[in-house]
């Protein structure tokens, strides 16, 4: 499998989520993970396969920002819609060795941290239940 590919545009949380929001310390598109740097507070594109802190999800965002600029993102949510990306209902999604993205658990690779994002209830929405373990995949 491959990394989901959300359709920026329609990525809605529902009225099960809950958004909250925060400053982008980069160029973020909607639907893209995040954590938030200790150092100075802002939303960065989280990834599976650098440091503990970048494994740390707090999110996924309902919008794009430049950096600077607002974010609102959502941390949990029974339904959040990704638009037509095409997820598998039952599946287990985690963050994904790309920065910002998601991917199926079995794509993971060793070394990967395992953080999870959700598991997958229709074609296009994710239960979104973030559980950062940050537990490394062992070689």
């Amino acid at each position: 499998m491959a990394n989901v590919v959300p359709v920026t545009a329609s990525v809605l949380k529902s009225d099960s989520g809950q958004k909250l929001e925060g400053i982008a310390g980069e160029t973020i598109t909607a639907g893209q993970v995040l954590y938030k740097s200790s150092a100075d507070q802002k939303l960065y594109k989280a990834e599976a396969n650098d440091t503990l802190a970048k494994a740390a999800v707090v999110g996924v965002a309902l919008n794009g920002a430049s950096a600077g600029q607002p974010v609102d993102y959502v941390n949990k949510d029974k339904e959040l819609a990704l638009g037509s990306a095409t997820l598998v209902v039952g599946t287990v999604y985690v963050l994904s060795a790309t920065a910002g993205a998601i991917c199926p658990v079995d794509d993971l690779v060793t070394t990967d941290r395992v953080t999870v994002i959700g598991v997958g209830v229709a074609a296009n929405k994710i239960h979104l239940a973030i559980a950062a373990t940050v537990a490394e995949i062992p070689a």
